[in-house]
């Protein structure tokens, strides 16, 4: 489908709240496995990224379109990415954060008061390159419903993202595993065929 501008914005916004509703119920598993390397800090010190690159990349307008779609974004980035640096930008975040779950609400309201106020055609400059807020925006709820169901993993509760955002990040994994030539593997799995080999992944 097409997203139109409040229509991803409001996704973000359902994304973040579900993610500040799971950080709640973290209680003091900070410290128990996350995800990876991360513990749950971390796992929701990375998490908060996804809100706070938000931030930081309106105020850095860019000249030009350089990246045309979220797809193109996560394609570009995926070959920039490393996955020490990744790992060690969490565990900053997290350690940022500390253990009050009112940090991260407290960063979801400034971020998506920001976006609200946002037209969608401002040009930013991300990781990949200058982007429409409009087409960056949705890799940003993508982040926010994998991470926040990763983290309802590592807590132990249920794991049920918001519709909006839930459309939003299936739509862009599938549009990932169609530009990456596996959307006939992600095809026979969604339809019960077959599983996934392990770490298989879209991104």
């Amino acid at each position: 489908m097409s997203w139109t501008w409040l229509d991803s914005r409001a996704a973000f916004a359902d994304a973040a709240s579900w993610f500040v509703a799971t950080t709640a119920l973290v209680g003091d598993r900070w410290s128990e496995p996350g995800l990876g390397e991360w513990d749950v800090r971390s796992l929701v010190g990375h998490t908060s990224r996804a809100l706070l690159t938000v931030e930081a990349y309106v105020d850095q307008p860019a000249d030009r379109v350089e990246v045309e779609t979220a797809v193109a974004y996560f394609l570009k980035a995926r070959s920039l990415a490393d996955d020490a640096t990744v790992a060690e930008r969490g565990r900053r975040a997290g350690e940022a954060l500390g253990t009050d779950p009112a940090a991260v609400a407290g960063i979801a309201t400034r971020v998506v008061a920001r976006v609200e106020r946002c037209a969608g055609d401002e040009l930013v400059t991300t990781i990949a390159g200058g982007m429409r807020l409009a087409d960056y925006l949705p890799t940003r709820t993508f982040e926010l419903v994998v991470h926040t169901a990763d983290l309802a993993a590592a807590i132990g509760v249920a794991a049920e993202p918001p519709p909006r955002a839930a459309a939003q990040a299936l739509e862009l994994a599938t549009r990932l595993a169609v530009e990456s030539g596996t959307a006939a593997r992600l095809l026979r799995a969604v339809t019960g065929r077959e599983g996934l080999p392990a770490g298989w992944s879209v991104l």
